[in-house]
């Protein structure tokens, strides 16, 4: 069973509010599509998506470089969810992102092989599967891991304090980071984004932009210390629609002072230390 300890009580330098940057680097098996997308009619199952499809490539082809533009532009390092196999589709884009200083983090090998489906040998093959994937890719194996739709499995935790993760982003039962422990070593729990940029699927950007500025004003006046995880998706939130929010929101919240931009593996960290 694991055991939770006391959450983070201050961030460095006694800053009021740690904002997390997540971008989810997200690709499909050949031939499958999201199962989500702007379009508003489906397909009879069994029929070939090659727009959706189409629609998913766009990530790798086009959004992580916008979202490398913005965060260059805003000085801001973030944390990449990687699927594994973005890493052997598109091994320039994310050669390029460690190298600039964005956290690479274990994301599953596709986005439709989902941990619950597995058994736990399967499971384990996978965590040490994508995790020699990106020590390939970029020199460092990934000390974080978010399981594909925030879906862990009884067996998850363990086998990634196993495999020598630091942290474990499938997590919703609290508002700040805290320290637990499994049979095979200590993780840190990272609470997942309530808000996603995809929630504006068939909607407008700018909920996405309201709602992150209402959070933040709340918590930066009421709550210290605080944190914001602020999701989005290479495939649709690197599209301009969705980026020139992110975009907004980043220079808004870069205002503050006590505001500590930091990944997640530097969270952890900190995390880690003061428990």
């Amino acid at each position: 069973m694991n055991s939770m300890k006391s959450s983070v009580s201050r961030w460095p330098n006694n800053e009021r509010m740690a904002v997390l940057v997540t971008v989810m680097f997200e690709v499909w098996s050949e031939g499958k599509a999201p199962p989500y997308s702007p379009m508003t009619t489906s397909l009879k199952p069994g029929t070939p998506d090659l727009l959706g499809i189409s629609w998913s490539q766009y990530g790798g082809k086009t959004g992580v470089w916008r979202f490398l533009r913005i965060l260059d532009e805003t000085e801001i390092k973030a944390t990449i969810c990687l699927n594994a196999k973005a890493a052997e589709l598109y091994p320039d884009a994310v050669k390029e992102l460690h190298r600039r200083g964005h956290e690479i983090a274990g994301h599953s090998y596709t986005q439709d092989l989902v941990l619950p489906y597995l058994s736990l040998q399967e499971e384990k093959e996978i965590i040490q599967k994508c995790s020699g994937i990106i020590e390939s890719a970029v020199g460092t194996r990934p000390v974080g891991w978010f399981s594909p739709v925030a879906a862990p499995t009884m067996h998850t935790a363990e086998l990634l304090a196993q495999a020598g993760y630091l942290w474990h982003g499938d997590h919703n039962d609290t508002d700040l980071p805290y320290g637990f422990d499994t049979p095979k070593g200590r993780l840190i729990a990272i609470p997942h984004s309530d808000f996603t940029d995809n929630r504006t699927l068939r909607s407008s950007p700018r909920d996405f932009y309201n709602v992150y500025k209402d959070t933040f004003d709340y918590l930066y006046q009421h709550e210290a210390p605080s944190i914001i995880n602020l999701t989005v998706h290479t495939h649709f939130g690197g599209r301009p629609l969705m980026s020139a929010m992110l975009h907004e929101l980043l220079h808004y919240m870069k205002g503050f002072s006590g505001v500590w931009f930091a990944r997640h593996d530097e969270v952890a960290r900190w995390v880690l230390k003061q428990n």
